[in-house]
């Protein structure tokens, strides 16, 4: 029997659909009381099927099914049927959240293909509202770039790079003016849409999912497709729609395994040796000083494979991982391995595995690896090939199993757009994309099904793809190549909007050896002006998410290099139990690269049971000289002790003080610091 109505709410969100006709509609979707839906009935998904639209107020609701199987969980599935195909409509409500998550199957049932072109995952019909729309946009070494604007006209905010984050980011936060929060993001690495169209008799349609643009998927007869999930939340602000997201990533999306799960600390070749200055002599000196600073991953980036020639550029080689570079590594990688593991430390490897250089031998060899757009090259390998899946995952295992990898760090550094569009090996002349991230992802599942203790951390030239589609199959995602100071605060302060912080990797200011770094990317650990105070303020902004460096360990000044380990004691012993279980409040508005914005900066943790709270305060170049931190999530009356964590003077406070009055800071100098207890 179909049901007449369903109700999915919670305390913390009123969720509920009812029958119309044959089908079904969303007649209600509100939170602290205030209902964000409109008049007109909302379709909940749309698909347009040979040219027509159909949604689910136009199709025939023939079965509902709940599975409450997974804790936590409430899955509905709901299937439609059509001329000649069917839809199931996925429902995931998550107890004690205002957050919920939609998707589709679609199935061809008739006897010809069909073509699918736009599907959109979510298609809702809001209610007017004098709103502010805020989104970001990404590009290489400014990710994390904020917009706002007033919700008027049509809004289309998508990607059409080939990856999530280049463009505009794949999230938004809607704002009413009373500051409540509808916040929503497409779960997909590669071309999304959302969209604000206004509706003629007021408020208007909200619509996304897979981009529509240069897309369509032609389904033969007894085939299917899923489309991507859209993530919906809402709270009364923006931190609590956060911590909605990163709660529900924690429990339920993020893979974790039992070295991810220490978030550990890393150190990384790259930015001091880039593929240049790398060799087996180098990577063992540094592997040898990161053991007693307490590093727990050393991770050898690009440059170890390709041809025997120690003049080789990375790019031009990617593809030909069952080479590796003699020139630079003579023993091999299995010794690097091994020398990384007889100290106690993991070992990462850099790998590009969907990238294809120009001078890849694995491109001559396999030309139906290639992925080609009307015939040339687009710079990958097409992982909607069937044969590339297989290829992929057997270089991953050789990674694992003959070199002794623990952590492979999957990159991608170029801009696929609109994708493949051969049709001789796997795909259609519409979908080659579409079908490359479900065979990335495809294969990324596989390997961490067969190695389950293997840490996977997601990287596109810096942070061009960071998405919650990549979010529940990797273990951390790298936010950017540039991580200067205020950079770094901003991207961390926009990251945090959507994932955990536990799944956020960035490392310390590093010493870059390119001769043409960014502006600002000017560290030397020589520098007289870099002092201990200097110091302490650049590691705790990399303390504020998984704690990383790359450096010339060998080369530290010794008073930087002893502060250093400190340091890391310091994060392992105090900090990261609050980085990977604790809500995260954002006590001030986000600060910018370009020198405008808010210039001091504060994060609060507070563990769960709100019995512990952990206070990061930063305050940039340009900062007025004292400023009082107003905390947030406290118990009002009771009277809180503060105190750091190196004999720093201990205080008393009762919460609603702190909460009301702010903590004063007046003592901290620019690019300077205090990290804080509240118990």
């Amino acid at each position: 029997m179909i049901p007449s109505s369903l109700d999915l709410s919670n305390h913390r969100i009123d969720l509920r659909l009812v029958a119309v006709e044959n089908g079904l509609t969303l007649s209600a979707l509100a939170a602290d009381d205030v209902a964000w839906l409109g008049a007109a009935p909302s379709a909940l998904f749309s698909v347009t099927v040979d040219g027509r639209p159909h949604d689910a107020t136009s199709l025939t609701l023939e079965q509902v099914t709940e599975d409450t199987s997974t804790a936590g969980v409430r899955h509905i599935a709901l299937a439609f049927s059509g001329p000649g195909f069917t839809v199931t409509a996925h429902l995931k409500a998550y107890a004690d959240t205002a957050l919920i998550e939609v998707w589709q199957e679609i199935r061809n049932r008739g006897d010809a293909p069909i073509r699918i072109k736009r599907i959109d995952s979510l298609d809702l019909n809001l209610a007017p509202v004098d709103g502010s729309l805020f989104y970001y946009t990404g590009n290489w070494g400014s990710e994390f770039e904020p917009h706002r604007r007033r919700l008027e006209g049509s809004i289309r905010l998508e990607s059409r790079s080939g990856r999530s984050s280049k463009g505009d980011h794949p999230w938004f936060a809607l704002s009413n003016p009373a500051g409540h929060v509808l916040s929503a993001s497409v779960a997909w690495s590669g071309n999304w849409a959302l969209r604000f169209d206004p509706l003629a008799a007021g408020g208007w349609r909200l619509s996304g999912g897979v981009n529509d643009w240069a897309f369509f998927k032609d389904l033969a007869p007894g085939t299917a497709m899923q489309t991507a999930p859209v993530v919906l939340v809402l709270g009364p602000d923006l931190n609590t729609v956060s911590q909605a997201y990163a709660r529900v990533g924690r429990q339920h999306w993020y893979p974790t395994t039992s070295v991810s799960a220490k978030v550990p600390v890393e150190w990384n070749h790259w930015w001091p040796y880039e593929d240049a200055e790398i060799n087996e002599t180098v990577f063992a000196q540094n592997v040898a000083r990161a053991e007693p600073m307490g590093f727990e991953v050393c991770t050898l980036d690009a440059g170890w494979f390709g041809p025997s020639d120690a003049g080789t550029f990375w790019e031009h080689y990617r593809g030909d991982w069952h080479q590796v570079n003699e020139g630079r590594f003579p023993s091999g990688l299995r010794a690097l391995g091994d020398q990384v593991h007889a100290r106690g430390m993991k070992f990462g490897v850099w790998c590009e595995i969907e990238g294809l250089g120009v001078e890849a031998q694995v491109a001559r060899d396999h030309p139906e690896y290639v992925a080609l757009r009307d015939g040339e090259r687009v710079g990958c390998v097409c992982f909607g090939n069937p044969a590339v899946q297989e290829w992929a995952y057997q270089t991953l295992r050789r990674l694992i199993v003959g070199y002794g990898a623990d952590w492979i760090k999957l990159d991608y550094n170029l801009d696929a757009g609109a994708g493949c569009n051969r049709t001789d090996h796997g795909h259609g002349a519409g979908d080659g994309h579409f079908e490359h991230i479900n065979g990335y992802y495809a294969t990324i599942e596989r390997v961490r099904r067969d190695f389950p203790e293997v840490v996977l951390q997601a990287c596109s030239s810096g942070g061009l793809r960071i998405d919650l589609g990549l979010a529940r199959r990797t273990d951390m995602t790298f936010l950017s190549d540039p991580d200067w100071p205020v950079h770094d605060l901003q991207l961390f302060w926009g990251a945090s909007t959507m994932l955990a912080p536990n799944v956020l990797l960035h490392w310390t200011y590093s010493q870059w050896r390119n001769l043409n770094p960014p502006p600002y990317q000017t560290f030397n650990p020589h520098d007289p002006a870099v002092t201990r105070r200097v110091w302490d303020y650049l590691c705790r902004i990399s303390m504020l998410n998984v704690f990383g460096l790359s450096q010339k360990l060998p080369d530290l000044p010794t008073w930087m290099a002893q502060r250093s380990v400190e340091q890391i004691a310091l994060y392992k012993k105090h900090v990261r139990r609050f980085v990977k279980d604790a809500d995260l409040y954002r006590l001030t508005d986000q600060p910018r690269r370009s020198g405008e914005g808010e210039r001091w900066v504060a994060f609060q943790y507070s563990l769960p049971d709100r019995s512990e709270h952990l206070l990061f305060v930063f305050r940039l170049p340009g900062a007025e000289p004292a400023r009082a931190i107003r905390l947030q999530g406290l118990e009002p009356e009771r009277l809180y002790t503060i105190g750091g964590f190196e004999g720093e003077p201990i205080r008393q406070a009762l919460g609603r003080d702190l909460m009301t009055n702010g903590l004063p800071f007046s003592d901290l100098l620019e690019e300077d610091s205090a990290l804080l207890k509240l118990a």
